[in-house]
């Protein structure tokens, strides 16, 4: 029996391998994009360097030059120069590395093999599959290369040497050939090789048609009735209630939710203060709405206290001390006069006037005399 240590040795190395394989097929499928980005590239530079630097003038001449131009090695040059980003790395490590595959093809293999993508990434440096295929013998995807998956998914690694060429299923479907429908779906046509699956009424977990009344079950939220249709079910109807006393309840399909009650309500059946069960403190019934309560128009005083004056708010009221009174140690009193005209100005008052005024008039003697001499 293997010990613990040796368990523990085999689990990592295992732990290694899957993750080095999970890896490389990863760096395969990333591969394939960088190429077939370059290939793509490859034609748009054609394009933009194609009658480049020719336009007016002798026609016949520019013919001549262009004719020489097209197939150039200076052509080829600009064309590679553009094929990727300066902060790619793998782009430019391919372009490097293959560059003498640009020149073959460019020289000796275009007219025969015009589609670059096909000859450089898939034939000649292998890193790519045709559509349909994958891995590193490009084999065919499930279901066939023609329509992998179906038409129903995607199969991993398509078009590329990595992959287990396995089906990922479109929304809606499921199983190795993506043939089966999920729960909430069912198949309206269906044969070896075809399969449409078809969305169930909301009320429906399984179903085998489009009604309420092809449920095979219902989904939670939806009850059977007497004739085998799944209709909502009402949770607001629930006793014990399960919304809390200041919410209603506000059904849904299939569902439920709690809404909070107005706030002049204490307790309700919806929304506004005509579906109240009652009032909240501060409010009162006024023909089947709740409204604020004036307390300051009530028979009884509420500020009893001297000099106080009472202001309402909505379902409270507050008291306040009287214009002419200021609060105190919590009782209202007299605000006193600062400044009493009636009075007679005390003794600082008066010397400090005098003596401004004896001030300004020998500032004014004083200017006079100036003036006149």
């Amino acid at each position: 029996m293997l010990s613990f240590r040796q368990l523990l040795w085999l689990f990592f190395n295992l732990a290694f391998i899957l993750l080095s394989q999970c890896t490389h097929a990863k760096d395969l499928k990333s591969s394939c994009h960088t190429c077939k980005q370059i290939a793509d590239n490859f034609i748009k530079g054609l394009d933009q360097t194609k009658k480049q630097n020719f336009g007016g003038g002798n026609t016949a001449w520019e013919e001549r030059a262009l004719s020489k131009y097209e197939t150039s090695e200076i052509r080829l040059v600009e064309i590679l120069e553009n094929l990727c980003e300066s902060s790619s790395f793998d782009c430019n490590h391919m372009v490097e590395e293959h560059e003498d595959h640009f020149e073959t093809w460019w020289f000796k293999r275009q007219k025969k093999h015009p589609d670059l993508y096909k000859w450089f990434c898939i034939d000649t440096i292998n890193v790519c599959c045709l559509k349909g295929t994958f891995g590193p013998d490009c084999n065919a995807c499930v279901g066939g290369s023609e329509r992998p998956c179906h038409g129903n998914g995607v199969c991993d690694g398509d078009g590329t040497r990595g992959g287990n060429g396995r089906c990922n299923c479109d929304h809606g479907y499921k199983g190795e050939f993506c043939l089966d429908c999920i729960d909430g779906y069912f198949n309206e046509i269906r044969n070896d090789t075809f399969s449409l699956c078809t969305e169930c009424h909301s009320s429906c977990k399984t179903c085998t048609g489009l009604t309420n009344e092809d449920c095979e079950e219902c989904k939670t939220g939806w009850g059977e009735d007497d004739e085998g249709a799944c209709l909502d079910v009402n949770e607001c109807l629930n006793d014990p209630p399960l919304c809390k006393e200041d919410q209603y309840c506000l059904n849904t399909d299939g569902s439920f939710s709690c809404k909070g009650c107005d706030k002049v309500c204490s307790g309700c059946t919806e929304a506004g203060p005509d579906k109240c069960q009652s009032c909240a403190p501060g409010y009162q019934d006024t023909e089947g709405t709740c409204t604020d309560v004036n307390e300051c128009e009530q028979p009884e005083a509420v500020c009893t206290a001297g000099n106080q004056e009472c202001v309402n708010n909505k379902g409270s009221y507050i008291c306040i001390c009287a214009s002419g009174y200021e609060e105190q140690e919590g009782v209202c009193v007299t605000i006193p006069d600062h400044v009493d005209h009636n009075h007679e100005l005390n003794p600082n008052q008066v010397k400090y006037t005098v003596v401004t005024t004896t001030v300004t008039e020998y500032s004014l003697k004083y200017c006079r005399c100036s003036c006149i001499r």
